[in-house]
């Protein structure tokens, strides 16, 4: 191994003393390849399987906690006790790789799919529709249907414990419902869920309360809990960094493992403030690197791109995208082999990447919100 990349394969230990041999994450991808009951497919069993060798943690790709909030095709299910054998299967093929195996549950609100939906309509904070061009208005929750949805995410985390994961990540970002809840665009409600800023935090909160409380009541082990957040929307009125920071500063005083930056590139520049040349991240650095550990991700494909990532206070790093390309980029870097790492899809390689028909059409007919670089 390169001397300098020594950083990135030191173990590190979560606040509740749970450890990864290395700062390497396997970053929560949707694969679409699931089969339509919920349940994985030997297909992408085989994908997980050609990646998780050398990465210190594997995040699952998300599984959605109720049957309303399912939002993609071929997405697994968590909802049921049912699906514990299943899930079971992926948490058993982390471990026999030695790696830290953690489900990420999720909840899609009104991004759910008019094709994935389990029932007539879909969910949200209230009835205001997307902003993406197939969206459909969704119907606003009711304060029933939000403590029933709470529990889902209790009842969900038991399900990965039984299912033998070492922990969980609760999906707040990249616009799903915890987030619309969070958001004034997506939430415009008047009761006790919405309307100020502190009320659009309560239903985030009231997740990660009842997430907590299962794991210390049913885990007999140490359990990591994570969180993953967006800084900012695009949507206007939206979440501003601000807002991102001030839930932060509640997330922080929870028993939390960790909190996930979901950015499409690390350092990306704000959304809503254009002028400014600042990385969003640095701000959430500067305020928090010594209060939470940190995960960031996006557009991570060298060593020496995880290596920034580390020596900027953030102590791991997540790699989706490129972990498709490279299944075997752990290894390589680890090898000193980091020049023969493949930063695109080469269709050459197809039996050895592994990867599952449906997400790799998606790759080449989306190529430009997927920006995957493909190969002959």
């Amino acid at each position: 191994m390169n001397r300098k990349y020594e950083k990135l394969f030191s173990p590190f230990t979560f606040p509740n003393q749970v450890t990864i041999k290395n700062r390497i994450i396997m970053s929560p991808m949707t694969t679409f390849s699931g089969f339509e009951n919920g349940k994985y497919t030997l297909d992408e069993l085989n994908y997980y399987q050609a990646r998780i060798e050398g990465v210190g943690m594997v995040i699952a790709g998300c599984a959605y906690v109720n049957r309303n909030g399912k939002a993609f095709i071929g997405q697994p299910a968590i909802d049921d006790d049912k699906y514990i054998p299943n899930l079971k299967k992926l948490a058993d093929l982390i471990h026999e790789k030695h790696g830290v195996a953690i489900m990420q549950l999720h909840h899609g609100g009104r991004e759910c799919h008019r094709e994935t939906l389990l029932l007539p309509e879909p969910l949200s904070a209230s009835a205001v529709i997307s902003l993406r061009e197939w969206a459909i208005t969704p119907r606003a929750m009711t304060s029933e249907e939000i403590l029933d949805t709470i529990e889902d995410f209790g009842a969900a985390t038991l399900r990965a414990i039984k299912a033998g994961y070492d922990g969980v990540e609760i999906h707040g970002a990249n616009t799903y419902l915890l987030q619309q809840f969070f958001s004034p665009h997506a939430n415009q409600r008047k009761d006790e869920w919405g309307g100020t800023l502190k009320k659009r935090m309560k239903f985030p909160l009231a997740v990660v309360e009842k997430v907590l409380a299962v794991v210390k009541e049913h885990s007999t082990k140490p359990f990591i809990v994570g969180y993953r957040i967006s800084p900012e929307e695009i949507e206007n009125p939206g979440i501003t960094l601000e807002d991102t920071c001030a839930l932060m500063d509640h997330l922080v005083k929870y028993p939390l493992d960790y909190i996930h930056i979901s950015n499409s590139w690390v350092w990306r520049k704000s959304l809503r403030n254009k002028e400014n040349p600042t990385p969003v991240i640095n701000e959430i650095i500067n305020r928090f690197h010594d209060k939470i550990p940190l995960i960031a991700v996006g557009g991570v494909k060298t060593p020496d791109d995880a290596l920034k990532v580390l020596d900027s206070n953030i102590p791991l790093v997540a790699m989706g995208r490129e972990l498709i390309a490279e299944p075997q980029w752990v290894h390589k870097v680890e090898s000193g082999n980091e020049l023969a790492i493949r930063t695109s899809i080469k269709l050459s390689d197809l039996a050895e990447l592994q990867i599952p028909q449906p997400l790799l059409d998606l790759f080449i007919e989306d190529n430009k919100n997927w920006k995957m670089s493909i190969e002959d």
